[in-house]
């Protein structure tokens, strides 16, 4: 694919000043070079093809599974192996799949020049939602590959539970947080 850039950050590129690379067009040497209609020099270059990657992607949600990280990875390995597929590189986050706030799952999505996400579980990459991400991913010529797309154990039971201790850690949370303040105001008024 071909597209014009400016003169001056093509000369920028090509280590050349902004004179020389101005007196070059205007001499007819500089190959692709263009005079547009509003009266600037734009050069024609090739774009090189952006780099695809595959990336293997492992999350568990706590600090206390951390160990079935490199587990998840050696079975992603595993596969890829036997399905002569080549991991670029190895994602790992420790978070929970019930909430969005996971920078590396964010950047991978942000990242175009990443082609396939390759996950063990489904839920591996979120409990929710999974679905919509494969078809925005799938607009932009991407994917998500799932090693083993069989459902774990009785998914829907696991993730009430999941979605109870979210909500109850939260409502908890700030209960015990607002109690502690509390205490501490009583205790300084005292």
């Amino acid at each position: 694919m071909r597209r014009k850039l400016p003169i001056t950050r093509w000369a920028k590129q090509n280590g050349v000043s902004r004179m020389t690379a101005w007196r070059m067009a205007t001499s007819g040497t500089l190959p692709g070079a263009v005079l547009s209609p509003a009266g600037r020099w734009l050069v024609e270059v090739d774009e090189p093809e952006p780099v695809r990657q595959t990336v293997a992607y492992a999350r568990v949600s706590s600090h206390d599974h951390k160990a079935d990280l490199d587990r998840q990875i050696a079975r992603i390995a595993e596969w890829a192996a036997a399905s002569n597929i080549k991991i670029d590189r190895y994602v790992r986050e420790i978070g929970s799949g019930l909430n969005d706030k996971r920078r590396d799952l964010a950047a991978l999505l942000a990242d175009t020049s990443v082609e396939r996400i390759v996950v063990e579980h489904r839920d591996r990459l979120a409990r929710f939602g999974v679905a919509q991400l494969e078809q925005a991913l799938k607009a932009t010529k991407r994917s998500i590959l799932v090693v083993n797309p069989g459902e774990v154990e009785d998914d829907l039971v696991q993730d009430m539970v999941d979605l109870m201790a979210c909500f109850s850690a939260r409502l908890y949370g700030r209960r015990s947080a607002r109690n502690r303040a509390k205490r501490a105001l009583d205790a300084l008024k005292a």
